[in-house]
């Protein structure tokens, strides 16, 4: 038996050692030095729980965050017209993980996933507000009930 033990969970993965102090504190330098990366591949499960008030999640589809960008926007025919396009694309964010989106999340993703650019995003937030889509808080925003009901 070690006499040293390690136990940490990063999103889904989940690592257990044991051995000398050194062997234990090599690996545990090696998986926080992953950790971000680690969050991306298998990102923590969602809470939805509507009671508790502080959801990171707001949808049920929990197939989206399986799902490539790219795929998404097909089942969805948000391809061509922009602004739904920009709201599928901060429904697809929301299920990655992210409760607060910025239109920079947005253009990033779609560039990330060789998606045709946005001509103007933050227009594309405005007009997503203004139909009650989405909603600001502050320099970010995020997708409401109705919003993410409407694709």
């Amino acid at each position: 038996m070690g006499d040293a033990k390690i136990d940490i969970k990063i999103g889904d993965i989940q690592f257990s050692g044991e051995g000398n102090q050194d062997w234990v504190a090599e690996q545990l330098d090696k998986i926080l030095s992953k950790a971000e990366d680690l969050v991306k591949i298998a990102p923590p499960p969602t809470t939805t729980d509507p009671l508790d008030g502080n959801s990171n999640n707001t949808g049920s589809d929990t197939t989206i965050a399986g799902k490539t960008l790219p795929s998404f926007l097909g089942e969805k025919s948000a391809t061509r017209v922009q602004v739904k396009k920009f709201l599928a694309t901060a429904v697809w964010l929301n299920e990655k993980g992210k409760s607060r989106i910025k239109t920079n999340d947005v253009a990033k993703a779609l560039k990330d996933s060789n998606q045709s650019r946005l001509g103007n995003a933050a227009d594309c937030l405005n007009q997503n507000v203004s139909k009650g889509y989405c909603e600001k808080d502050g320099s970010e925003f995020f997708v409401t009930d109705e919003g993410r009901d409407s694709l």
